[in-house]
């Protein structure tokens, strides 16, 4: 099972945090800078210690280059996975 989120990143930020919830889309705040995929990688770092999953669990299905993205989380439980997300 899988769980597809949507997200916008908002890189160089003073601190990594998700910074809230509108229309669906995840706002996740990232102090990594968008050069060179950095900020990709810390965005699948951070979503791995989140939820408590492998990072090889977490895929970046459209947006590569983009703030806005679509990513495809591989879990049993997809609920679960929401819920991590929704704690702060």
């Amino acid at each position: 099972m899988e769980a597809v989120i949507r997200v916008k990143v908002l890189p160089r930020s003073s601190r990594t945090e998700i910074a809230g919830k509108t229309n669906d889309v995840y706002r996740i705040k990232l102090t990594a800078p968008p050069v060179e995929g950095k900020a990709n990688k810390a965005l699948i770092n951070f979503l791995a210690k989140k939820t408590g999953l492998p990072k090889r669990k977490i895929q970046i299905v459209s947006g590569e280059h983009s703030r806005s993205k679509t990513i495809r989380i591989h879990t049993p439980s997809p609920s679960n996975i929401i819920k991590c997300l929704e704690e702060n």
